[in-house]
């Protein structure tokens, strides 16, 4: 057979192989990566920021047993997001000094104490303002019923920056010139109360006392 004849031989094979790998490779076969993408669940990072209240345990679940038998309504999750907001507002109020915001939110033993203090302050010449350097930490240690109240406890942990300065605008801190300023971290239980079956459903501050950081 001429050499020449030959060659088109082995070039029409060639040809015939190479059409039926495009067959084969060319071709999308099966699932593909990005279908595969699509069909994955969603990254847990992709999904919504969990909530920041703690979850409660077994002796916390128990306490509340009580309450939620005398309110059924009532949740601790946003009881204590509550809790949190009015904690925010009354540390600020009591720094500014803020009769008027502080009394809806405080029993009147509690309000009489907060107001020696605001008292105290404005006889010494000074003012104060407060930043909570993080979100204050709240975490639901006990929902009881003690006759036709509901009581509560909630153990707060806070980052704080406060300045005093004199009313006149001095300084409060005759040694540098500036204004005193203080970072500190506080640990305190805060009980809340209110009346079952009272028209104004608002939780009040009764009590507070120094926790363990």
């Amino acid at each position: 057979m001429p050499v020449q004849f030959q060659i088109v031989i082995f070039a029409v094979i060639a040809a015939i192989v190479l059409f039926q790998l495009y067959n084969v490779l060319g071709k999308r076969v099966g699932r593909q990566p990005q279908e595969d993408a699509k069909a994955l669940p969603p990254s847990p990072t992709a999904t919504p920021e969990a909530s920041k209240t703690p979850a409660l345990d077994a002796a916390t679940l128990a306490s509340i047993a009580g309450l939620k038998a005398r309110d059924p309504a009532f949740d601790p999750n946003r009881f204590v997001e509550g809790a949190r907001q009015a904690y925010e507002t009354i540390v600020r109020g009591y720094a500014a000094g803020d009769r008027a915001a502080l009394a809806p939110l405080l029993t009147p033993n509690v309000m009489a104490s907060f107001d020696a203090g605001i008292t105290a302050r404005e006889t010494r010449g000074e003012t104060e303002t407060v930043e909570f350097l993080f979100p204050p930490r709240a975490d639901l240690e006990g929902a009881t019923v003690q006759g036709d109240k509901a009581v509560a406890k909630v153990r707060f942990l806070a980052e704080l920056r406060s300045r005093v300065t004199k009313a006149s605008g001095e300084t409060a801190d005759s040694v540098t010139g500036e204004p005193l300023v203080e970072e500190r971290r506080t640990a305190e239980h805060w009980t809340f109360e209110r009346t079952l079956g009272a028209a104004d459903p608002n939780w009040v501050l009764a009590r507070v006392e120094p926790a363990n950081a």
